[in-house]
């Protein structure tokens, strides 16, 4: 077989696992959309029979400290470890 025979055989396997994959995710989808809708069909009964929830009790805001202006030469750090400048 040649390298490109080779190289459609993956690309083609590749495709077939991709859309098997999103075949999955549409099944998960539609569980999860069904999930939410019996949730809200509960939560839509109990207020109608008049089930409340207490009203949170009152906290007083907490105030955040100021942050530290950013050092001169110190990059951004992103999510593989790597700083950016």
């Amino acid at each position: 077989m040649s390298e490109q025979q080779d190289h459609l055989k993956n690309l083609l396997n590749q495709r077939q696992t991709i859309i098997n994959e999103i075949a999955e995710l549409n099944q998960q989808i539609a569980a999860k959309k069904e999930l939410a809708l019996r949730a809200t069909g509960a939560i839509e009964y109990l207020q109608q029979v008049g089930v409340t929830l207490p009203e949170p009790e009152a906290t007083p805001p907490v105030e955040e400290a100021p942050s530290a202006p950013p050092v001169e030469g110190e990059g951004t750090p992103i999510f593989d470890g790597k700083t950016v400048s």
